[in-house]
């Protein structure tokens, strides 16, 4: 955390992101600090709620064609969430791109192995890249 705008202290790859990005964040991060309190809860619902419009790309998060849940924890939300975590592939949108357009995202990228991995380890790998 670095920068305070809208109130909040936001990450750093939202400091090098849009403002609806940086807004939706902040506004979900201020009402669920008042709902749960300050804390590791109130930033993930935040997080949640940005990756439901905006996918994680290199160093910043740019608005997804489709909005929606972008990983099997996200789709789960809620107690079924907290209760039973599940991977979220750091911010990269796997169910809202096809196996081919993670593929070509990891070419981009220069990542080796990349025609045999499944859709789910383009995302890894894609995450791990973008760190």
């Amino acid at each position: 955390m670095s920068k305070q705008k809208y109130g909040v202290e936001l990450p750093g790859t939202l400091e090098r992101s849009p403002e609806q990005a940086q807004r939706t964040y902040a506004k979900t991060l201020r009402n669920a600090e008042r709902e749960y309190g300050r804390g590791e809860r109130a930033r993930r619902t935040a997080m949640a709620s940005l990756k439901h419009s905006f996918e994680k790309v290199g160093d910043h998060w740019e608005p997804k064609e489709h909005k929606g849940p972008s990983d099997p924890q996200a789709a789960a939300g809620g107690d079924e969430a907290r209760n039973h975590p599940r991977e979220t592939f750091g911010g990269v949108d796997v169910m809202g791109h096809t196996r081919q357009e993670l593929y070509a995202r990891a070419k981009a990228l220069g990542i080796a192995g990349r025609s045999t991995m499944s859709k789910e380890e383009l995302a890894r790998a894609i995450a791990r890249k973008q760190r």
